[in-house]
């Protein structure tokens, strides 16, 4: 396996990169390895959402605080979207990193499910704000759990509807 396993901690979880231009993307998995600290190549695929771009998910292992370590390694780059989920495990929570080129980088911290974790203080700040304007309070809350994110990237997320790992993006 490969060199992060010292102390038998590994943490798993995968990069969505959902639309990239072409010229891009071997800079994009020289990012995402060097992160990991091994060499990786991605399955680039066309992004029907987008003429010219291209899409890949990349089901990766290191070492806790790899998901970070990915997504910083990749903010910020012009007409990049991507996704970095990291797994929770072994007594620490997980993450997701979402990023468009129009809104930045959003990140929440997970649970054992996957599920967006908001914390107390997100929540209480979110009351705050609102007082008793139930609009306000739907305002907050969808901030704290990246809804602008979410809305901007459901489109590319379908066109990996054929990619080896599958989203759970919307149950129910």
């Amino acid at each position: 396996m490969a060199r992060f396993v010292s102390s038998g901690s590994v943490a798993r979880g995968v990069l969505y990169v959902h639309s990239a231009p072409k010229a891009l993307c071997p800079h994009i998995e020289w990012a995402a390895g060097r992160a990991l600290d091994l060499a990786v190549n991605f399955a680039w695929r066309e992004q029907p959402m987008m003429p010219g771009a291209q899409r890949a998910v990349y089901a990766w292992e290191g070492a806790p605080g790899s998901g970070a370590a990915i997504a910083s390694a990749l903010r910020g780059w012009e007409h990049l979207r991507y996704e970095v989920t990291e797994d929770a495990g072994d007594g620490r929570d997980g993450g997701r990193w979402m990023h468009t080129p129009d809104l930045g980088i959003f990140h929440a911290q997970t649970d054992s499910a996957g599920n967006t974790v908001i914390p107390e203080d997100r929540v209480r700040y979110a009351l705050e704000t609102a007082g008793a304007n139930a609009f306000e309070l739907h305002r907050e809350l969808r901030i704290a759990l990246g809804q602008a994110w979410d809305d901007e990237l459901e489109a590319f997320r379908h066109a990996h509807a054929d990619a080896p790992v599958v989203w759970l993006h919307k149950v129910g």
